[in-house]
């Protein structure tokens, strides 16, 4: 097996295990936003943004081992980690953050308005909304973003430091 196939074979630490679910932290944090103090929520988006961080690292060290034209090392090493980072920080934290918010916001509205129910029940249901929530956006939201960086940001890559798959 070739160098650049094993090392797609193998397994991804960031993607293939339980720390991937280190990237859905501020969704969980969004979901519990009226539940708990702002620093918690906060504290969510440090989580995912440290997994972000970790995984392009991570994917730039990768691509700086496979061998190849040395002239090209540099160039897929940066593409890698750009392009991993990219894709990382929308899929992962910028675009289901926000939906998440806007879902919760949304649910606690509706329920202040079309319900009498007690504040603390509005909340928790609410939570419960953004919790159950997060299983339907990822895949959406993931095949959106690679639309979205296939459509610009991986146009201007050079053949040489096309990243294999997000």
């Amino acid at each position: 097996m070739s160098e650049p196939q094993r090392l797609s074979a193998e397994r991804d630490l960031y993607r293939d295990t339980w720390v991937r679910y280190l990237g859905y932290a501020n969704e969980v944090g969004e979901a519990f936003r009226s539940l708990v103090p702002k620093a918690v929520v906060w504290l969510s988006y440090g989580v995912s943004s440290s997994y972000v961080l970790a995984d392009a690292i991570d994917k730039g060290k990768k691509a700086g081992e496979v061998q190849g034209l040395e002239a090209g090392r540099s160039t897929r090493v940066t593409v890698a980690v750009v392009d991993t980072f990219v894709w990382q920080a929308l899929a992962s934290v910028a675009i289901p953050g926000f939906t998440i918010n806007r879902v919760c916001a949304a649910s606690l509205y509706v329920l202040g308005t079309a319900t009498r129910w007690p504040l603390t029940v509005r909340k928790w249901t609410t939570t419960a909304v953004g919790l159950l929530t997060i299983p339907f956006i990822i895949h959406p939201i993931d095949r959106s973003v690679d639309f979205l960086l296939d459509s610009s940001l991986r146009k201007l890559y050079p053949s040489v430091g096309k990243p294999s798959s997000s």
